[in-house]
């Protein structure tokens, strides 16, 4: 008995001791497939006599293949710091500090694991100290769920279930916390006693308690009835059951709840009341409806299209009927509409089609109040363009055509060019082989235009001239379906071939000469016929119908150069100014197209006195006409670029360094002469300077024309006086140099702290971009916000820079030769200021110097509030006087939940 007991323990030592040692040593060990041994067979052996051994009937076959298949279909890896101990009687593992298990997509961490391999189940907790301290609390990861956990939890990796006790977990933007709760095997949760809060701090300022919430993986987190608590207080706020999106795009359909209040003139409302409809994961739309308590109405359909690599854009249309009471003061009744669409492509094959289209009635922006956009209410021209191009593959040709709309809400002028059509082929060089450079760089292009233009700014017949008595300004009618018949009968339209030829080459070793000719020929039609009409003693039109060409060509050759000056200096900050000049001579020749032979004019009585006049038959059109009169014409311009390059004081290597800054980046001139013209041979001269200081923060634009001829009033036959031109220069009659006809200047400066300011297009475009790369989807919300952060400093705060500040000047003179004098001066201001870490005021204002009238203006006052963010903005006059405070919640998936009091320009 001794015996048996002594060999029973050498057998147990033989067999737990290595567990032991391996207990005591960490390290990475992957659990391998168990495989028995075969204890049935028995070895074959080679007897060398004659003797047969018999069969061992046991061995029937290989026992291995009796041993049943695991469920575990993923390689299992586990780790721990300190110590690995197997219980082979439970037949359960123990890991224990800083301990890791992974399996597939799924890892825990945490100070104590048990793995039970009957049960296929984990448990993990933490480790309790003396003191009472918790360490190492699990930390469970499956697949791109995190949880963190406060307390203990069990997981069944065969199942993929989980019991978890005191758990916080993310889901997209908003965090989940409950006492309890359970996952099932597709990814769902149930919390008992939970809240969810966009907060991420460890005591957040808010958070939503239910006790119960369900989080649906990739759809929503549904809750029973719920409270809103502040910095752990509750309050009164709260719904019976509440359902926040938890996925990263809108895939789901669903009803759109409105936002309510009331308006003095329109009553109480209820806005964008409607459904949201998923229907593919390439096309959403959302149709909404607005109602008021005093008879307005609305409603709004937006849509939203994206094709992988393909092209991707939104369609939305707001229609709105405003009415108020009868009994006010200024009753309202109108209807108003504004569509918008925007169809971006990516660059793929030969063709290309793009639209941005912003369209609507006039009176839609000075009706429909964008609160949350301070910008869009002071719009005041729309512009839209829809672009077709086709590039002929192995070919020179391409073809392009488009629709070009602009409308001027202010005075509500309309253009539409629909269809242009262009038609062209690359410069094409039939002699670049030949040795001869004039001759190896000629080349020739052709392009053939069409256009249609439709105006509701009407021409009318007669009179035509206004110094014979007519009124030459054209009537400005409703842009309705009423008088759309009125508007085609007015289109107007043409076609345009180009042919333009043209060879470059040096001579005089400095200089690059450039000879060109344009051949051009109109297609009409229609033209005019004029004749005097001796009753009203005027000259009348008519227009007469039929196809008809005008061809004209033009010629020139052109020297230019380059010049370079060098101003050293050995003392003072300046080390060199350099100047570059590129002057440049030109001559080009018309021949005179006024012969009566051509057709293209036709010289007309003006008076009883029998005095003439010429005019052009195609006055007016689309492509004009052909030029008038001979033109051999010298033409002479001059370009300047002023720089120095000053020592830097600022440099702290030791050695001498310098930069280089712009004194005068542009400065250029340019006139002509035109020998062949019998009168006012010298054209305008035309001066354009540019430059910019500090570091290129304030920026300075200059233009002006020169008139060099005199001015000298003269008396009409009806007794009135008229200032005129005359064939003198102006400093052979004491008027100067001569008169400046315009002139324009342009300030502007941004000027902050931050040296990496960017414009705000390319904030518009990087914020866009930003949006599409996480899976967002563009809409007319999106873009309202994101034109919000581009345009309107109450919206955005960039609490990184301490102040920002906007400054801009315009000056605008106009003097005509009769001596009218039109003078426009406006300024604006913007910017925003930190009063602390946590506070900005920000404002928006301008000034029309002119009129002495304070433009649209607005102020703010921007909060911080770490997960919320605080705006009060205040509009204190003008058509869109309001005011608008909300407190509004950072998270992109709870931008509804706000507190708001907002009064428009409605609540007079």
């Amino acid at each position: 008995m001794q015996g048996f007991r002594l060999l029973l323990f050498c057998f147990f030592t033989v067999l737990i001791l290595p567990e032991l040692a391996f207990a005591q040593r960490s390290g990475r060990v992957t659990e391998k497939p168990l495989k028995a041994p075969d204890t049935l067979g028995l070895p074959r052996v080679e007897i060398p006599d004659t003797l047969a051994i018999p069969a061992d009937t046991l061995a029937l076959s290989d026992s291995t293949k009796i041993v049943p298949s695991s469920s575990i279909t993923s390689e299992i890896t586990y780790h721990a710091e300190d110590s690995i101990v197997a219980d082979f009687l439970t037949n359960k593992l123990y890991l224990y500090k800083e301990a890791w298990f992974e399996y597939g997509q799924m890892r825990l961490d945490a100070d104590v694991i048990v793995i039970d391999w009957e049960k296929s189940e984990l448990y993990a907790t933490g480790v309790t100290d003396s003191v009472g301290n918790i360490s190492g609390n699990p930390f469970f990861k499956d697949g791109n769920q995190v949880y963190e956990i406060r307390k203990e939890m069990r997981y069944n990796f065969k199942t993929q279930k989980a019991i978890i006790k005191d758990v916080v977990t993310e889901q997209q933007d908003g965090i989940l916390r409950g006492e309890t709760i359970k996952k099932t095997d597709n990814g769902d949760v149930y919390l008992n006693h939970g809240y969810y809060t966009t907060c991420k701090l460890t005591k957040p300022h808010y958070h939503i308690s239910s006790k119960k919430l369900k989080s649906i993986e990739g759809k929503q987190i549904v809750s029973g009835p719920f409270n809103l608590y502040f910095n752990g207080i509750p309050t009164p706020l709260g719904l019976p059951f509440g359902i926040i999106p938890n996925t990263p795009e809108e895939k789901a359909s669903g009803i759109i709840f409105p936002t309510y209040g009331e308006e003095q003139v329109r009553g109480l409302f209820l806005r964008d009341f409607g459904y949201y409809f998923a229907f593919n994961d390439f096309i959403h739309a959302r149709v909404t409806g607005d109602i008021y308590s005093k008879g307005s109405y609305g409603a709004k359909s937006q849509a939203v299209y994206k094709k992988r690599y393909r092209y991707s854009g939104g369609f939305n249309v707001d229609y709105q009927i405003i009415k108020s009471a009868e009994t006010d003061e200024n009753p309202l009744d109108t209807k108003t509409f504004r569509v918008t669409w925007n169809h971006t492509p990516e660059s793929r094959g030969t063709s290309r089609f793009s639209a941005s289209v912003n369209a609507g009635s006039t009176s839609y922006f000075n009706n429909v109040v964008n609160p949350t956009n301070f910008q869009n209410n002071i719009q005041s021209d729309l512009q839209s363009t829809v672009n077709f191009t086709k590039q002929f593959p192995g070919t020179p040709f391409s073809l392009s055509s488009s629709m070009q709309h602009s409308q001027s809400v202010s005075t509500g002028e309309v253009k539409l060019r629909l269809p242009t059509l262009n038609f062209s082929m690359n410069r094409q060089n039939p002699f670049q082989d030949v040795k001869f450079e004039p001759l190896k760089t000629f080349n020739i292009a052709w392009t053939f235009d069409f256009q249609n233009s439709i105006s509701n700014r009407i021409q009318t017949a007669t009179p035509i001239d206004a110094e014979l008595g007519g009124n030459t300004t054209p009537d400005l009618i409703p842009f309705t379906p009423e008088n759309f018949n009125l508007l085609l009968q007015n289109a107007n339209n043409g076609a345009q071939h180009r042919i333009p030829v043209q060879s470059t080459f040096n001579v005089f070793k400095y200089f690059t000469a450039a000879a060109s000719a344009n051949i051009t020929e109109l297609w009409y039609l229609q033209k005019l016929s004029y004749f005097y009409n001796p009753e009203s003693e005027r000259v009348d039109q008519i227009v007469e119908n039929g196809f008809n060409r005008v061809t004209f060509y033009t010629s020139s050759f052109n020297l230019n150069t380059n010049v370079y000056g060098f101003f050293n200096f050995k003392k003072g900050k300046i080390q060199t100014i350099r100047q570059h000049l590129q002057p440049t001579f030109g001559f080009s020749y018309n021949p005179d197209f006024t012969d009566d032979a051509f057709g293209y004019f036709q010289r007309v009585q003006t008076n009883a006195e029998g005095d003439t006049r010429l005019y052009n038959r195609h006055q007016g059109f689309i492509y004009g006409g052909a030029p008038g009169g001979e033109s051999r014409s010298l033409t002479m311009s001059l370009r300047s670029v002023l720089e120095a390059k000053i020592r830097n004081d600022e440099d702290t290597t030791g050695e001498e360094s310098t930069k280089k800054i712009p004194l005068l980046e542009n400065l250029s001139l340019n006139s002509s002469y035109n020998f062949a013209a019998d009168s006012f041979q010298l054209s305008n001269i035309n001066i354009s300077a540019r430059t910019s200081f500090f570091d290129r923060k304030l920026s300075v634009n200059l233009s002006s024309t020169l008139d060099p001829y005199a001015t000298r009033t003269f008396s009409t036959s009806n007794g009135n006086e008229v200032t005129r031109r005359i064939n003198e220069f102006a400093w052979k009659n004491g008027q100067g140099i001569g008169a400046i006809r315009s002139a324009r200047l342009n300030l502007n400066a941004s000027i902050n702290p931050s040296s990496d300011t960017q414009n705000p297009n390319e904030v518009r475009d990087e914020l866009t971009n930003q949006f599409m790369q996480q899976g967002g989807q563009m809409n007319e919300f999106v873009e309202s916000q994101i034109n919000q952060i581009v345009n309107d400093p109450s919206q955005y705060i960039d609490w990184n820079i301490p102040w920002n500040m906007t400054v801009g000047y315009n000056l605008s003179y106009n003097r005509q030769s009769s001596g009218n004098t039109n003078i426009s001066q406006a300024m604006n201001l913007s910017g925003d200021v930190s009063l602390s870490e946590k506070w900005k005021i920000n404002f928006s204002t301008g000034l029309d110097i002119q009129a002495k009238n304070i433009t649209q203006s607005m102020i703010g006052i921007a909060r911080d509030l770490h997960c919320w963010q605080m705006n009060v903005n205040w509009v204190p006059f003008g058509r869109f006087t309001s005011y608008n405070i909300d407190i509004r919640v950072k998270s992109s998936i709870l931008q509804d939940l706000k507190v708001s009091r907002r009064r428009s320009f409605f609540d007079q």
